[in-house]
């Protein structure tokens, strides 16, 4: 039977305090699934967020984003009043996330919870033991505060290059800040864990996101900087990004330090071990972004203004993979295979034996490639557009040429381009490939103003949000009528 999910943000969730959380809208959209007849809930990355509040720049690969945090839940549970909650000036109104209120309201109401810890303080504390990445973001987050959160990379030496008698100093002085950050993660993650428990009771898999690379600005830099290409001073000496594309005429410049692989290979990878294990600890399956990265990776010199001047160099390939399947009984994982691909990239993938992607918006440029589409392996997994995509409705109205816009109206059979949605969601559904996922925005039939992020941009990304009203029991019902359309039509 053919699997279908719907991609919906965490913070893109309906939430009268500034930004979807883990509380009654997350728990209200399963539900949603279920009655959709759904499969999967497919997310973006669930880490802290660094400048820019981009999903795919974190303070640490590891941690929790605490933004999600329900509020609401954190009332019932006694561990801060709703009086706290008021006067904390949260209440937003629109359909948009304000950062700067959440980085200066939320995180301070947040710390006020720490003072009734001893009610989980078992559950606390076994936490905090089997959670060995926690020590080095607590402390990183502190120094973080203590420097007016400027980049670690711009403290004084004696915590830039991590002294560790100045750093056993700077703990013991301010543990209990320290402390607190822990308890905020283990609130996040207390959490995340009921809320996916009661996914399962319902059969719905989270599909979680992993960013190939990690932010400067992190405790996975700060912490492992030989790890990363870095020079004597820990500047990066070449930084992440792609050519230019589809999406940028001067390319992509992302900034992300670049892995020092020669120096991973000799402990098998083990941090990346480490990373996707954590990973498969929180969700049913990884999408691991940017995959054609570890068959070969975009250089660009640091300190270079544009992605124009790169080049490519050779990944860690299979070598990599083999110790991931190895040491963690081969994991879900599904590949992210945009961009300029080769020969190597489809090796890679083929010999992982992962999923792929393919996305609608991209295959629509000539006949001769929905043919090739039509006839791809049905492994892969077909997206009408991702978080980086206009909607479809905008695109194939705004920006689609005359080809591709001919091309879709007749490969989709609109006969009504009120009805866009409609017709994409039944021709999604009808399609040979195993697995559909559909953007929350697309099945509504969305235009620009729910589009979640434009590459090459720095402003109105990532705050979006959604109504509660967007999960209506009628627009359930219809997903799942158009479910079994699709079972009948290809046997599947």
């Amino acid at each position: 039977m053919k699997k279908c999910g719907i991609l919906l943000p965490i913070f893109a969730l309906p939430n009268k305090y500034g930004i979807g959380t883990l509380g009654k809208s997350a728990y209200k959209f399963i539900d949603f699934l279920k009655l959709a007849k759904q499969n999967y809930w497919q997310i973006l990355p669930i880490n802290p967020t660094t400048y820019g509040d981009s999903p795919y720049q974190s303070f640490s690969c590891f941690a929790f984003n605490p933004y999600f945090i329900d509020l609401d839940l954190l009332v019932n549970d006694g561990l801060i009043t709703k009086k706290e909650l008021l006067k904390a000036n949260l209440i937003n109104k629109t359909s948009y996330i304000d950062y700067g209120n959440l980085f200066y309201n939320k995180l301070s109401l947040l710390k006020k919870a720490y003072k009734n810890k001893n009610k989980y303080l078992n559950s606390f504390n076994y936490f905090k033991k089997n959670n060995k990445w926690l020590k080095d973001y607590a402390l990183f987050m502190a120094l973080k505060e203590k420097f007016s959160f400027s980049a670690w990379y711009e403290w004084p030496n004696e915590y830039k290059y991590k002294n560790e008698k100045i750093l056993k100093k700077f703990s013991y002085e301010n543990r209990k800040l320290i402390d607190s950050i822990k308890f905020i993660q283990f609130l996040a993650f207390r959490q995340w864990h009921n809320l996916k428990k009661y996914a399962k009771q319902k059969n719905i898999e989270i599909i979680g996101d992993m960013p190939i690379y990690v932010a400067y600005d992190s405790v996975d830099v700060w912490s492992n900087p030989k790890l990363f290409l870095l020079d004597e001073k820990y500047n990066p000496t070449l930084v992440a990004g792609v050519p230019p594309d589809y999406f940028s005429n001067d390319g992509q410049l992302w900034g992300n330090p670049l892995y020092n692989y020669d120096e991973m290979s000799k402990d098998g990878y083990m941090w990346w071990v480490n990373r996707v294990y954590h990973s498969t600890k929180l969700f049913d399956y990884v999408r691991i972004d940017h995959f054609r990265g570890f068959a070969a990776y975009y250089c660009i010199p640091y300190g270079d203004k544009t992605a124009k001047n790169g080049y490519w160099q050779q990944g860690p390939k299979m070598e990599l993979f083999k110790n991931i399947k190895e040491k963690l009984n081969n994991p879900k994982i599904i590949a992210e295979n945009l961009g300029l691909l080769d020969d190597d990239v489809f090796q890679l993938i083929e010999k992982c034996d992962y999923p792929g992607m393919r996305i609608l918006q991209f295959e629509m440029y000539s006949k001769e490639n929905l043919i090739s589409l039509k006839n791809a392996n049905p492994n892969n997994i077909l997206y009408p557009g991702t978080h980086d995509n206009n909607t479809f409705k905008s695109w194939l109205l705004n920006e689609a040429n005359p080809i591709e816009k001919e091309n879709t109206i007749k490969e989709l059979k609109i006969k009504n381009l009120k009805y866009i949605n409609n017709y994409l969601i039944k021709y999604c559904y009808s399609f040979p490939f195993d697995t559909v996922i559909i953007s929350l925005q697309d099945i509504l039939g969305l235009d620009e103003h729910a589009r979640i992020n434009t590459p090459g941009t720095c402003n109105n990304n990532w705050t979006f949000m959604f109504k509660i009203k967007d999960f209506q029991k009628n627009i359930a019902l219809k997903l799942a009528k158009y479910k079994k359309y699709s079972k009948s039509n290809n046997n599947s």
